[in-house]
């Protein structure tokens, strides 16, 4: 399959999609051309058209035997789970907080908790009334 200017830039969209949905684990180069039913060459062209734009990084591994490359996104999107755990929507005391007020986001525990948890990503978190202080 013979791929033109447009063909390849539809391409790397598709491309770049897929290798964002394989998260941090990133995605075989050889597996990517072969989702897209595209030969070595055009697979290529399109993963370096995407490390050119600074979207991809591009890995050389050895796997089975033999060279490629694993792709993985340099930004992937912002999950909406952490935010779904926003202490801030169950707090009882949403209402007095501000950035001058005493309860103020600058020296919440509720949320550097949950900052913490969001990024270590273990499950202990304390419950809300200990964790509120003045």
């Amino acid at each position: 399959m013979k791929l033109n200017d447009a063909d390849i830039e539809d391409v790397t969209g598709k491309s770049f999609r897929i290798i964002i949905d394989n998260g941090k684990d990133g995605i075989l180069q050889s597996k990517l051309w072969k989702e897209l039913d595209l030969n070595s060459r055009d697979g290529s062209r399109v993963a370096i058209r995407l490390e050119k734009r600074s979207l991809i990084k591009r890995q050389k591994i050895l796997q089975n035997g033999r060279w490629t490359y694993k792709l993985f996104a340099i930004k992937l999107p912002a999950g909406t789970q952490c935010i779904d755990q926003v202490p801030c929507l169950t707090c009882p005391v949403e209402h007095m907080c501000s950035v001058d007020a005493p309860y103020s986001p600058n020296n919440c525990n509720l949320i550097e908790d949950w900052i913490l948890f969001s990024f270590d990503g273990s499950n202990k978190q304390q419950p809300l009334n200990q964790a509120v202080k003045k």
